[in-house]
Protein backbone atom coordinates (compact mmCIF):
# COMPACT_ATOMS: atom_id res chain seq x y z
CA UNK A 1 0.00 0.00 0.00
CA UNK A 2 1.18 3.60 -0.33
CA UNK A 3 1.44 5.98 1.70
CA UNK A 4 -1.76 8.58 2.40
CA UNK A 5 -1.70 11.50 -0.35
CA UNK A 6 1.34 10.53 -2.67
CA UNK A 7 1.39 13.10 -5.18
CA UNK A 8 4.20 14.46 -7.89
CA UNK A 9 6.22 15.79 -4.78
CA UNK A 10 7.13 12.36 -3.86
CA UNK A 11 8.38 10.85 -7.09
CA UNK A 12 12.58 9.89 -6.65
CA UNK A 13 14.83 11.52 -9.03
CA UNK A 14 14.23 10.31 -12.56
CA UNK A 15 17.65 11.80 -13.75
CA UNK A 16 19.38 9.07 -16.30
CA UNK A 17 16.29 7.35 -17.14
CA UNK A 18 14.46 7.51 -20.80
CA UNK A 19 10.63 7.17 -20.81
CA UNK A 20 8.06 6.89 -23.06
CA UNK A 21 4.63 7.66 -23.04
CA UNK A 22 2.05 6.97 -25.36
CA UNK A 23 -0.37 9.20 -26.29
CA UNK A 24 0.89 12.26 -23.73
CA UNK A 25 -0.02 15.31 -26.08
CA UNK A 26 -2.71 15.76 -24.36
CA UNK A 27 -4.81 14.58 -20.75
CA UNK A 28 -3.10 12.14 -18.73
CA UNK A 29 -0.35 11.28 -20.70
CA UNK A 30 0.33 15.00 -20.94
CA UNK A 31 0.69 15.73 -17.17
CA UNK A 32 2.17 12.01 -17.17
CA UNK A 33 5.10 13.16 -19.41
CA UNK A 34 5.69 16.69 -17.59
CA UNK A 35 6.04 15.10 -14.05
CA UNK A 36 8.47 12.83 -15.27
CA UNK A 37 10.18 15.79 -17.38
CA UNK A 38 9.99 17.90 -14.26
CA UNK A 39 12.00 15.51 -11.71
CA UNK A 40 14.77 14.43 -14.72
CA UNK A 41 13.56 12.12 -16.95
CA UNK A 42 14.48 12.22 -20.87
CA UNK A 43 10.98 11.90 -21.87
CA UNK A 44 9.59 10.99 -25.21
CA UNK A 45 6.51 11.87 -26.16
CA UNK A 46 4.80 9.12 -28.49
CA UNK A 47 1.93 10.76 -30.21
CA UNK A 48 0.24 10.49 -33.61
CA UNK A 49 -0.23 14.11 -34.52
CA UNK A 50 3.58 15.75 -34.46
CA UNK A 51 2.34 19.21 -34.76
CA UNK A 52 0.42 18.48 -31.79
CA UNK A 53 3.61 17.03 -29.64
CA UNK A 54 5.73 19.43 -30.49
CA UNK A 55 3.00 22.10 -28.78
CA UNK A 56 3.02 19.51 -25.67
CA UNK A 57 6.77 19.40 -25.89
CA UNK A 58 6.79 23.19 -25.24
CA UNK A 59 4.15 23.01 -22.70
CA UNK A 60 6.26 20.69 -20.76
CA UNK A 61 9.46 23.37 -20.97
CA UNK A 62 7.73 25.55 -19.72
CA UNK A 63 7.41 23.80 -15.96
CA UNK A 64 10.75 22.18 -17.12
CA UNK A 65 13.01 24.69 -18.83
CA UNK A 66 16.36 22.08 -18.47
CA UNK A 67 13.96 18.97 -19.43
CA UNK A 68 14.99 17.07 -22.73
CA UNK A 69 11.54 16.09 -24.51
CA UNK A 70 11.43 14.14 -27.88
CA UNK A 71 8.17 13.69 -30.22
CA UNK A 72 8.24 10.44 -31.80
CA UNK A 73 5.47 9.72 -34.30
CA UNK A 74 3.21 6.94 -33.55
CA UNK A 75 -0.03 5.85 -34.86
CA UNK A 76 -1.11 2.66 -32.71
CA UNK A 77 -3.73 1.98 -34.91
CA UNK A 78 -1.54 1.18 -37.77
CA UNK A 79 1.19 -1.84 -37.13
CA UNK A 80 3.49 -0.14 -40.29
CA UNK A 81 3.58 3.18 -37.78
CA UNK A 82 3.93 0.97 -34.87
CA UNK A 83 6.97 -1.20 -36.18
CA UNK A 84 8.30 1.90 -37.75
CA UNK A 85 8.27 3.91 -34.82
CA UNK A 86 9.75 1.05 -32.42
CA UNK A 87 12.70 0.96 -34.98
CA UNK A 88 13.53 4.40 -34.45
CA UNK A 89 13.27 4.91 -30.82
CA UNK A 90 15.61 1.87 -30.93
CA UNK A 91 17.70 3.12 -32.99
CA UNK A 92 17.75 6.20 -31.13
CA UNK A 93 17.80 5.06 -27.47
CA UNK A 94 20.42 2.35 -25.76
CA UNK A 95 18.33 2.00 -22.99
CA UNK A 96 15.00 2.54 -22.60
CA UNK A 97 13.71 2.95 -18.52
CA UNK A 98 9.76 3.51 -18.94
CA UNK A 99 7.02 2.90 -21.43
CA UNK A 100 4.02 4.03 -20.14
CA UNK A 101 1.50 2.50 -22.18
CA UNK A 102 -1.28 5.57 -22.35
CA UNK A 103 -3.08 6.39 -25.21
CA UNK A 104 -6.60 5.05 -25.96
CA UNK A 105 -9.69 6.03 -27.81
CA UNK A 106 -12.88 5.25 -26.48
CA UNK A 107 -16.24 4.50 -28.01
CA UNK A 108 -15.88 5.67 -31.44
CA UNK A 109 -18.47 4.86 -34.15
CA UNK A 110 -17.50 1.94 -35.51
CA UNK A 111 -14.21 2.03 -37.47
CA UNK A 112 -11.39 -0.34 -39.19
CA UNK A 113 -7.67 0.32 -39.32
CA UNK A 114 -5.41 0.06 -41.99
CA UNK A 115 -4.70 -3.60 -40.61
CA UNK A 116 -8.60 -5.04 -40.75
CA UNK A 117 -8.79 -4.60 -36.88
CA UNK A 118 -12.05 -3.13 -34.54
CA UNK A 119 -10.36 0.22 -33.64
CA UNK A 120 -10.78 0.50 -29.79
CA UNK A 121 -9.13 -3.28 -29.58
CA UNK A 122 -6.64 -2.59 -32.40
CA UNK A 123 -5.67 0.56 -31.07
CA UNK A 124 -5.73 0.21 -27.43
CA UNK A 125 -4.44 -3.52 -27.04
CA UNK A 126 -2.82 -4.33 -30.17
CA UNK A 127 -1.02 -1.54 -30.54
CA UNK A 128 0.22 -1.37 -27.42
CA UNK A 129 1.20 -5.20 -27.57
CA UNK A 130 3.28 -4.98 -30.19
CA UNK A 131 5.10 -1.81 -29.38
CA UNK A 132 5.90 -3.61 -26.20
CA UNK A 133 7.16 -6.73 -27.78
CA UNK A 134 9.30 -4.69 -30.17
CA UNK A 135 10.62 -2.64 -27.70
CA UNK A 136 11.50 -5.36 -25.23
CA UNK A 137 15.01 -5.36 -26.31
CA UNK A 138 16.10 -2.20 -25.22
CA UNK A 139 14.76 -2.60 -21.82
CA UNK A 140 15.37 -6.49 -20.06
CA UNK A 141 18.62 -5.60 -18.96
CA UNK A 142 17.84 -2.42 -17.68
CA UNK A 143 17.73 -2.89 -13.93
CA UNK A 144 14.52 -1.46 -12.76
CA UNK A 145 12.83 -0.70 -15.96
CA UNK A 146 9.11 -1.24 -16.05
CA UNK A 147 6.43 -1.55 -18.37
CA UNK A 148 3.19 0.36 -17.08
CA UNK A 149 -0.46 -0.60 -18.92
CA UNK A 150 -3.13 1.95 -18.24
CA UNK A 151 -6.16 0.39 -17.82
CA UNK A 152 -9.67 1.69 -16.71
CA UNK A 153 -12.34 0.79 -14.38
CA UNK A 154 -14.79 -0.08 -17.62
CA UNK A 155 -12.97 -2.99 -17.55
CA UNK A 156 -15.52 -3.66 -15.17
CA UNK A 157 -18.22 -3.14 -17.15
CA UNK A 158 -19.48 -6.14 -19.44
CA UNK A 159 -15.29 -6.62 -19.99
CA UNK A 160 -14.69 -9.87 -21.81
CA UNK A 161 -12.57 -11.50 -24.57
CA UNK A 162 -14.55 -12.12 -27.40
CA UNK A 163 -12.83 -14.94 -29.14
CA UNK A 164 -15.52 -15.42 -30.99
CA UNK A 165 -16.03 -11.80 -32.92
CA UNK A 166 -13.08 -10.36 -31.86
CA UNK A 167 -13.37 -7.44 -34.50
CA UNK A 168 -16.95 -6.83 -33.53
CA UNK A 169 -18.08 -7.84 -37.29
CA UNK A 170 -21.56 -9.43 -36.27
CA UNK A 171 -23.04 -6.96 -33.94
CA UNK A 172 -20.85 -3.42 -32.45
CA UNK A 173 -21.72 -2.23 -29.27
CA UNK A 174 -18.89 0.52 -28.43
CA UNK A 175 -18.80 0.55 -24.77
CA UNK A 176 -18.36 -3.00 -24.57
CA UNK A 177 -15.95 -3.22 -27.87
CA UNK A 178 -13.81 -0.53 -25.50
CA UNK A 179 -14.41 -2.57 -22.09
CA UNK A 180 -13.13 -5.53 -24.30
CA UNK A 181 -9.98 -3.03 -25.21
CA UNK A 182 -9.23 -2.35 -21.50
CA UNK A 183 -9.40 -5.58 -19.86
CA UNK A 184 -7.37 -6.82 -23.08
CA UNK A 185 -4.64 -4.44 -21.75
CA UNK A 186 -4.86 -6.03 -18.03
CA UNK A 187 -5.08 -9.17 -19.10
CA UNK A 188 -1.62 -8.20 -21.05
CA UNK A 189 0.18 -6.64 -18.53
CA UNK A 190 -0.29 -9.67 -16.28
CA UNK A 191 0.91 -11.98 -18.81
CA UNK A 192 3.46 -10.15 -19.63
CA UNK A 193 5.19 -10.02 -16.01
CA UNK A 194 4.81 -13.54 -15.58
CA UNK A 195 6.84 -13.85 -18.52
CA UNK A 196 9.26 -11.53 -17.61
CA UNK A 197 9.80 -13.45 -14.19
CA UNK A 198 10.44 -17.04 -15.82
CA UNK A 199 12.96 -15.08 -18.34
CA UNK A 200 14.54 -13.61 -14.74
CA UNK A 201 14.47 -10.33 -16.54
CA UNK A 202 15.43 -6.91 -14.63
CA UNK A 203 12.10 -5.44 -16.14
CA UNK A 204 8.55 -5.32 -14.36
CA UNK A 205 5.20 -5.33 -16.18
CA UNK A 206 2.43 -3.01 -13.86
CA UNK A 207 -0.57 -2.18 -14.49
CA UNK A 208 -2.63 0.88 -13.39
CA UNK A 209 -5.72 3.27 -14.25
CA UNK A 210 -6.75 6.84 -13.46
CA UNK A 211 -10.73 6.58 -11.77
CA UNK A 212 -12.97 9.11 -13.67
CA UNK A 213 -11.15 11.64 -14.65
CA UNK A 214 -11.90 14.74 -16.75
CA UNK A 215 -10.26 13.95 -20.00
CA UNK A 216 -10.70 14.33 -23.82
CA UNK A 217 -11.79 10.36 -23.90
CA UNK A 218 -15.35 11.57 -23.72
CA UNK A 219 -14.89 13.07 -27.08
CA UNK A 220 -17.05 10.41 -29.09
CA UNK A 221 -19.95 10.77 -26.86
CA UNK A 222 -22.91 11.39 -28.98
CA UNK A 223 -23.91 15.08 -29.45
CA UNK A 224 -27.26 14.69 -27.44
CA UNK A 225 -25.10 13.63 -24.36
CA UNK A 226 -22.31 15.64 -24.40
CA UNK A 227 -23.69 18.35 -22.22
CA UNK A 228 -24.59 15.38 -19.41
CA UNK A 229 -20.88 14.16 -20.07
CA UNK A 230 -19.14 17.54 -19.66
CA UNK A 231 -21.46 18.95 -16.44
CA UNK A 232 -21.13 15.39 -14.51
CA UNK A 233 -17.17 15.15 -15.35
CA UNK A 234 -16.87 18.58 -14.09
CA UNK A 235 -18.91 17.73 -11.00
CA UNK A 236 -17.35 14.12 -10.32
CA UNK A 237 -14.06 13.40 -12.44
CA UNK A 238 -10.80 14.46 -11.07
CA UNK A 239 -8.12 16.74 -13.47
CA UNK A 240 -5.74 15.04 -15.07
CA UNK A 241 -3.00 15.50 -12.89
CA UNK A 242 -4.35 13.72 -10.14
CA UNK A 243 -5.69 11.14 -12.28
CA UNK A 244 -2.33 10.50 -13.84
CA UNK A 245 -0.88 9.93 -10.09
CA UNK A 246 -1.51 5.99 -10.28
CA UNK A 247 0.12 5.34 -13.70
CA UNK A 248 3.51 7.78 -12.18
CA UNK A 249 3.32 5.89 -8.85
CA UNK A 250 3.62 2.01 -11.23
CA UNK A 251 6.46 3.83 -12.81
CA UNK A 252 8.44 5.56 -10.39
CA UNK A 253 7.50 4.54 -6.92
CA UNK A 254 10.13 2.44 -5.05
CA UNK A 255 8.90 -0.95 -3.85
CA UNK A 256 5.87 -1.26 -6.92
CA UNK A 257 6.17 -5.00 -7.59
CA UNK A 258 5.50 -6.52 -11.12
CA UNK A 259 2.03 -7.61 -11.47
CA UNK A 260 0.58 -5.20 -9.57
CA UNK A 261 -2.47 -3.01 -10.31
CA UNK A 262 -2.56 0.59 -9.33
CA UNK A 263 -5.70 2.91 -8.96
CA UNK A 264 -7.16 5.94 -6.92
CA UNK A 265 -8.01 5.16 -3.43
CA UNK A 266 -11.57 7.25 -2.93
CA UNK A 267 -14.90 5.16 -2.99
CA UNK A 268 -15.24 2.89 -5.64
CA UNK A 269 -11.92 3.72 -6.60
CA UNK A 270 -13.56 6.87 -9.04
CA UNK A 271 -11.36 9.35 -7.02
CA UNK A 272 -8.32 9.99 -4.56
CA UNK A 273 -4.57 8.97 -4.22
CA UNK A 274 -2.64 5.66 -5.66
CA UNK A 275 -3.43 2.68 -3.56
CA UNK A 276 -3.16 -1.20 -4.55
CA UNK A 277 -6.76 -2.61 -6.28
CA UNK A 278 -7.93 -5.46 -7.70
CA UNK A 279 -8.82 -6.14 -11.45
CA UNK A 280 -12.04 -8.22 -12.24
CA UNK A 281 -12.47 -11.89 -12.07
CA UNK A 282 -12.85 -12.69 -15.47
CA UNK A 283 -9.19 -9.83 -15.90
CA UNK A 284 -7.46 -12.47 -13.41
CA UNK A 285 -8.49 -15.64 -15.79
CA UNK A 286 -5.05 -17.23 -16.73
CA UNK A 287 -6.50 -19.10 -19.62
CA UNK A 288 -7.90 -16.37 -21.45
CA UNK A 289 -4.75 -14.50 -20.77
CA UNK A 290 -2.61 -17.30 -22.27
CA UNK A 291 -5.05 -17.25 -25.32
CA UNK A 292 -5.24 -13.87 -25.64
CA UNK A 293 -1.50 -13.35 -26.22
CA UNK A 294 -1.31 -16.36 -28.58
CA UNK A 295 -4.22 -14.45 -30.59
CA UNK A 296 -2.15 -10.97 -30.20
CA UNK A 297 1.34 -12.44 -31.55
CA UNK A 298 -0.86 -13.56 -34.52
CA UNK A 299 -2.81 -10.95 -35.37
CA UNK A 300 0.38 -8.19 -34.85
CA UNK A 301 3.42 -10.79 -36.22
CA UNK A 302 5.14 -9.69 -32.82
CA UNK A 303 6.81 -12.22 -30.57
CA UNK A 304 8.65 -11.10 -27.26
CA UNK A 305 11.98 -12.13 -26.61
CA UNK A 306 10.36 -13.59 -23.22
Amino acid sequence: MTKNRWTEADIPDQTGRVAIVTGSNTGLGLHTARALAEHGAHVILAVRNLDKGAAAAETIRKFAPEATVDVQELDLSSLESVRKAAAELRAAHQRIDVLINNAGIMTPPKTVTPDGFELQFGTNHLGHFALTGLLLPSMLEVEGSRVVVVASLDHKLGGAIHFDDLQWERRYVKALAYAQSKIANIMFGYELDRRLRKAGASTISVSAHPGVTDSDLFRNVSFLLRPVFQWSTKLFAQSPEKGALPQLYAATAPGVEGGQYWGPDGIGEMLGYPTLVKASRKANDRDVQKRLWAVSEELTGVTFPV
